[in-house]
């Protein structure tokens, strides 16, 4: 039991990350039938961004810079910046280091 959960809670955060809400309740609930107790745990990115913002904090976290987000994106490094002024206080961050953690908490 203790085994299955280390697979399933990286099942719930990777559904969890693509959408897919049924698969990822699935294992929720999986985990809690194995024993895992409920945590009260922040919303979930893609649940508090827009598909735009989701898209410039991932690039954001694989250590881009703005600039080189905004060449990918067709954006200015300013806009690019805006956008993480406003990503920040939606995940409760403070800076790109804590967005990684809160795009993949598990």
């Amino acid at each position: 039991m203790a085994e299955s959960r280390t697979l399933l809670r990286s099942a719930r955060a990777t559904l969890e990350l693509i959408g897919a809400t049924g698969w990822a309740e699935q294992a929720r609930a999986e985990l809690r039938a194995a024993g895992e107790r409920a945590l009260s745990v922040a919303p979930a990115a893609h649940a508090v961004l827009s598909p735009h913002e989701l898209q410039i904090a991932r690039l954001a976290t694989q250590g881009l810079s703005n600039r080189e987000i905004g060449e990918r994106l067709y954006l200015s490094p300013r806009t690019v910046g805006w956008h993480l002024y406003r990503i920040f206080p939606k995940l409760d961050i403070t800076s790109r280091a804590q967005l990684a953690s809160r795009l993949h908490p598990f």
